[in-house]
């Protein structure tokens, strides 16, 4: 399918931009289901008696397998090629560190409630790019953070009685993915794709090994079997549809499209553990979402402004606008 184009005109010059092609479109709600379907089964596993640490590791064990498989790692030598090591070895502990603490918050929490939290990682990874990346936000994007963060704490609620050890590992969770964001940015001009989707599944696999042991169960019935092993089908199928989806279209066109992941968070939290929202949940979610596409919003028409500008002067003044 081709990209479609809408023309749109500022100031006298036209900028061309793209829309994003229904099969991109399919690739995101795909992922999004996938993910679902991921969190849905760790929450089932966790909460069935299975330790966190050990269904994380078998997750990226699978995962690891899926990619060698899905790049053909024997004939592609961009998959191990790195510059730097360390760099990868540090963002692949940070997505670890999302995922272990993601299954540890899943334990308590519905599924709704983490995914909504986990709605705030782009406000924060906006905030964290300023000392990080020199990408510092202007004062309407930062207002769009504080207001997400207010979503955050109506979900959370401390001081009510319902913030509890989930919402801190849910939290932590978001923490370790935007550091896990800001890295992959930073390193994106130095590392190959392959590398990185390759290596961010290897590395937590070898970290945790020697704890495996620790942790280490047997699943009670075919059904846990099942599960388990399924866990790192969806996420790594999922990560392969975004890195599809994110070639065929624009950050800004998909960007509203992830947020939709909440529908089937709710409806799996319905149908395999009879949890529905409550309106707290469900009201923070709508702040952090609107927040999270004001931000979006407004980094597209910053991009569009850094495109017309003729001088350095003038573009840093339109970044903060």
């Amino acid at each position: 399918m081709k990209i479609t184009a809408d023309q749109q005109t500022s100031g006298g010059r036209s900028t061309v931009e793209a829309a994003a092609p229904g099969s991109a479109i399919a690739l995101i709600f795909g992922s999004g289901i996938l993910f679902s379907c991921l969190d849905t089964g760790a929450k089932f596993l966790v909460t069935s008696g299975l330790e966190a640490p050990f269904v994380t590791w078998v997750r990226y064990l699978i995962h690891v397998v899926l990619v060698i498989l899905l790049l053909r790692a024997w004939s592609n030598w961009r998959v191990f090629r790195v510059n730097s090591l360390s760099l990868q070895i540090t963002r692949s502990a940070f997505l670890f560190g999302s995922t272990i603490f993601n299954f540890l918050a899943l334990r308590t929490l519905q599924l709704a409630e983490t995914v909504s939290i986990a709605f705030f990682a782009p406000m924060l990874i906006t905030a964290l790019a300023g000392p990080l990346l020199g990408e510092w936000a202007g004062w309407r994007r930062w207002a769009a953070i504080l207001i997400g963060f207010l979503g955050v704490l109506v979900i959370t609620r401390p001081g009510f009685g319902a913030f509890g050890l989930g919402h801190v590992f849910a939290l932590a969770s978001v923490a370790c993915n935007s550091f896990y964001v800001i890295l992959t940015r930073r390193m994106g001009a130095t590392e190959s794709a392959e590398s990185m989707i390759f290596y961010s599944a290897l590395i937590p696999v070898l970290l945790m090994l020697p704890a495996v042991p620790l942790y280490a169960s047997v699943p009670s019935g075919l059904l846990q079997w099942l599960v388990m092993l399924s866990l790192g089908f969806f996420g790594g199928i999922g990560h392969w549809m975004l890195i599809l989806a994110y070639r065929n279209a624009t950050t800004t066109a998909l960007a509203p499209y992830p947020y939709l992941q909440i529908v089937w968070m709710i409806g799996f939290g319905y149908l395999v553990f009879d949890q529905l929202p409550d309106a707290f949940t469900l009201i923070g979610a709508a702040i952090i979402v609107a927040s999270g596409l004001y931000i979006v919003h407004r980094e597209h028409r910053l991009r569009l402004a850094s495109r017309s500008v003729p001088t350095a002067e003038t573009e840093t003044l339109a970044k903060k606008l």
